[in-house]
């Protein structure tokens, strides 16, 4: 490649291009492509080689904590959770194309960030603009806009979202002004893009870290109005195993150390995890 036309590629940032002109060439030689062919082959290559990038930009800027993928949560420890009406919801992609919502509510630990994590990776993967923020640090932002009075431009960065997931909805308690700004952000969402919701209290325990029936009675109709909860209330959780295999392991090697000390001076797991229910509203 001449420098002249390697200067054109920059200038028209066709990185792809540029980075494998000769690999490129070099393929067309061998299957004696037409000229037709060529040239749609190299722009393909081009696009291919956008589009991935493009999507991995949009997954870094999604802030996800762990890149959680539905290949890997383990649904043969959840029993009881019903595997296929999950994959059917996911492999449909309807809560996307339709803006529908999905609650997942259950006990902590029991995956219900990692399914909801998943479905938020696949919206992003599809080319949709996607976000993951705890609801602590939501509605933190929110009353911190109130003080600059930069509220109308946080509700409308988060309501630009194709899909924002609000993970751990319930940890913690709110004011007033927050419930408002939550509760508008809702709203404004609300039938126009996707929210997914994760959170270790049932709905009619919402009330008590709202503090306000009426806005929590909204709420709870607005989010399920169009919505599928999945309901993982009887799901007992992931770390469970984990947490016993660890101290079953150190529980091994304190036996093995004292059998060793003995012989000196004598002279020489995890319970299987049972899933929850799917429930579609």
């Amino acid at each position: 490649m001449d420098e002249e036309l390697r200067k054109i590629l920059k200038y028209l940032r066709l990185w792809g291009l540029l980075a494998n002109w000769d690999q490129l060439l070099a393929e067309a030689r061998r299957g004696r492509f037409s000229h037709e062919r060529l040239l749609a082959h190299v722009l393909q290559a081009e696009y291919r080689g956008k589009s991935d990038n493009a999507r991995l930009l949009r997954r870094k800027r999604a802030r996800i904590p762990e890149l959680l993928e539905i290949e890997t949560y383990p649904f043969t420890r959840q029993r009881k959770l019903d595997r296929k009406r999950i994959m059917s919801l996911y492999d449909s992609f309807d809560y996307m194309t339709k803006r529908q919502n999905i609650v997942w509510l259950g006990p902590t630990g029991c995956g219900k960030t990692g399914l909801a994590t998943s479905f938020l990776l696949q919206a992003i993967d599809r080319g949709y603009r996607g976000h993951f923020v705890t609801f602590a640090e939501l509605v933190a932002e929110l009353y911190a806009s109130l003080a600059d009075h930069s509220e109308k431009k946080v509700l409308r960065k988060y309501w630009l979202y194709d899909c924002l997931l609000i993970d751990e909805v319930g940890y913690v308690e709110v004011e007033p002004p927050q419930v408002g700004l939550f509760f508008t952000l809702m709203q404004r969402r609300h039938k126009t893009k996707t929210t997914l919701i994760t959170s270790n209290l049932g709905f009619l325990e919402w009330g008590s870290f709202l503090h306000n029936n009426q806005l929590t009675a909204a709420l709870i109709d607005r989010l399920t109005e169009n919505s599928h909860v999945i309901n993982m209330k009887n799901c007992r959780t992931l770390r469970d195993k984990l947490h016993e295999q660890h101290e079953g392991d150190e529980d091994g090697q304190d036996e093995d150390g004292a059998d060793g000390e003995a012989n000196e001076s004598e002279g020489g797991e995890a319970n299987d995890n049972q899933g929850g229910e799917v429930d579609e509203q």
